[in-house]
């Protein structure tokens, strides 16, 4: 909104420094510290609201040291998160861009699910939570809406670099904007690593001939639901000990940040011979505010935590995670870059099926982790969970390093 407003007194009465809204480095500062001043300053009210609501965590005794002095501990923070990412938003970002507009859906429809399971945990007094079946037909709806809008949407566009012998040349130098291709709605993406990089998605049933390409939308769909679904739930998962979750996501969406700079900055895109993407640059200003209210919720989770982000926030964060990487098109970077969710996700994953297999095949079941997610099994083997989360962070700021990389490790 503030944009709009300084943009309108830029051009009708020439105020100074209104021209300043005009930059989205501008704009995701402001983000940013507009977002932590929220997170920091109200968070603190929001949490003693909750306190008094008597929003507490009740905590299952899993035999893990300390674990019994968090129980009461106000859940639900997630709220913090969420609002100290959606006002700056509001403030500062162009609200007609579709990317944004995708972006404020997810964090509404993650929220309004994860609100729900913990409304139910917390004053229904039922441990269990939303059903996991709704959990996923939410978490389905939302990939269905944000794959037919990055499908379908004709501001869903990228521009390709054009072949050395059509690029026009002036007479000093070669202008960024000739050696891009007109914007063109695509299914092309990126694959790391790779020197010819992009990957389209029409490859995969090109097999079916003429005309495939017309229902390569229902692949794209499939992948846009399986990628939400999947990240959503790993960052559910992290969020087990103090810090853990929103200080992995912080370093995650910084990364994010990059390449979304990169894709929607036409001299970089240039010289990095990346896909531009117009109007992703935008997303820099929602990523900002975002990593301003998971670095303010930190302020208040880190060890020992006053608070806990429940399902509100945890869902969300991964909802907004896999939104970002899908639409710079970095989707096949999330292994490496949410690298720590990967594994938390597949310690779950192994340790429940080689328990079945063994219970089958022997009688008797058997684990490969002393406890899942994997951030149990290292405070069984007595660990302090605050070394825990510093080693996690270290690993997920080695593994953002390494998908920045991509960008010219080819």
């Amino acid at each position: 909104m503030l944009y709009y407003l300084f943009e309108y007194l830029d051009k009708h009465y020439g105020l100074s420094g209104a021209g300043l809204f005009q930059y989205i480095s501008f704009r995701s500062a402001s983000a940013f510290a507009f977002s932590l001043l929220i997170s920091t300053i109200y968070g603190r009210k929001i949490i003693d609201k909750l306190r008094r609501l008597q929003v507490g965590e009740d905590v299952r005794d899993l035999g893990l040291e300390g674990q019994k002095e968090k129980a009461g501990t106000p859940t639900m923070g997630g709220i913090i998160i969420i609002l100290a990412t959606l006002i700056p938003v509001l403030l500062f970002a162009k609200l007609e861009n579709i990317y944004i507009i995708i972006l404020i859906v997810t964090v509404l429809w993650m929220g309004a699910i994860g609100f729900i399971d913990d409304y139910i945990k917390v004053f229904k007094k039922n441990k269990e939570g939303l059903k996991g079946r709704f959990k996923i037909v939410g978490q389905v709806t939302l990939g269905v809406f944000v794959g037919f809008m990055l499908y379908f949407n004709p501001d869903v566009v990228v521009k390709e670099k054009l072949p050395s012998d059509q690029v026009v040349e002036t007479q000093i130098l070669t202008v960024p904007s000739n050696k891009f291709g007109e914007a063109q709605r695509s299914t092309k993406t990126t694959i790391p690593f790779v020197k010819n990089n992009e990957f389209d998605y029409a490859n995969l049933i090109s097999w079916m001939g003429e005309g495939s390409k017309d229902y390569v939308w229902i692949v794209f769909v499939f992948i846009v639901v399986f990628i939400i679904t999947a990240v959503s739930n790993g960052a559910n998962l992290t969020d087990g000990i103090d810090g853990l979750a929103a200080g992995s996501s912080a370093i995650i969406v910084l990364a994010l940040a990059v390449f979304a700079w990169v894709s929607g900055n036409i001299i970089f895109a240039d010289y990095l011979n990346v896909m531009y993407i117009p109007n992703s640059g935008e997303m820099t200003i929602f990523i900002s505010a975002f990593v301003g209210g998971l670095v303010g919720f930190l302020w208040y989770n880190t060890y020992p935590a006053q608070v806990f982000m429940g399902d509100t926030g945890s869902l969300t964060i991964g909802g907004i995670i896999a939104v970002l990487a899908l639409s710079v098109r970095k989707e096949f970077l999330i292994p490496i870059l949410a690298g720590i969710f990967l594994v938390e996700n597949l310690s779950v994953v192994l340790q429940v099926s080689y328990f079945k297999f063994t219970k089958k095949k022997y009688g008797e079941g058997k684990r490969i982790f002393l406890m899942s997610p994997l951030h149990h099994h290292y405070q069984k083997r007595g660990y302090h969970e605050s070394k825990i989360v510093t080693r996690f962070w270290i690993v997920g700021i080695l593994l953002a390093v390494i998908s920045i990389l991509t960008l010219k490790v080819r």
